[in-house]
């Protein structure tokens, strides 16, 4: 699995949601893939359906690039992405520390 540095991922739609629909199967599948790697944590599409957001877990920002590369939407040129990177120092309790590892735990009391 892999370690280092949190990164965000936000993207754009370059083109009618219509033209999105026809490749969102394709992204799905590739979402898969890196769910299933652990590379990725949390996605979905922003709203409004102007783009989406993808946390993933990755050794450095080229790594990330490169997969990004794969998606469908990239593809085909449908998005634009921008990516961002964080360290995190807190997290909630029931957030999984393996994502986390050095983040503090805060709990509800």
């Amino acid at each position: 699995m892999p370690t280092g540095v949190k990164r965000e991922t936000d993207f754009d739609y370059l083109c009618p949601i219509e033209e999105i629909n026809r490749h969102l199967d394709a992204h799905r599948t590739w979402l898969a893939g890196h769910y299933r790697a652990g590379r990725f944590l949390l996605s979905g599409p922003l709203e409004p359906r102007s783009g989406g957001f993808i946390l993933a877990r990755c050794e450095n920002r080229e790594a990330l690039e490169a997969m990004l590369a794969g998606d469908p939407f990239a593809v085909h040129r449908l998005a634009t992405y921008e990516v961002k990177a964080f360290n995190p120092t807190l997290r909630a309790g029931d957030f999984p520390a393996i994502w986390a590892p050095a983040a503090l735990a805060l709990t509800g009391s």
